[in-house]
């Protein structure tokens, strides 16, 4: 499951001390595509819940959990997305 907050870590600790804005937008690139990843397959994980539990494979419960699990980080990359536009907008918005 996608966890931003060990991501965000693990890129901290692992960061190189001088870095070229090139490498910084590859592995901010990077991290958005892992997100994007994440939350890709956990719509796909969904899914296949849905399909057992026709078969009767699955409980409703699981089909619930992984389907709010779903919900919840579709909602989150597109408030990030969001605040991601918002910033685009503020900076275009400046003065030079």
């Amino acid at each position: 499951m996608f966890n931003p907050v060990q991501t965000v870590r693990l890129t901290e600790s692992n960061a190189v001390k001088e870095k070229t804005p090139a490498d910084m937008t590859k592995s901010f690139g990077e991290f958005l595509q892992n997100a994007l990843d994440s939350v890709s397959a956990q719509e796909q994980n969904v899914h296949a819940m849905n399909d057992k539990y026709l078969i009767g494979q699955v409980d409703v419960s699981e089909v619930m959990i992984a389907s709010e699990q779903a919900q919840l980080s579709l909602q989150l990359t597109s408030q990030i997305r969001n605040k991601v536009v918002e910033a685009y907008q503020e900076i275009m918005r400046m003065q030079l």
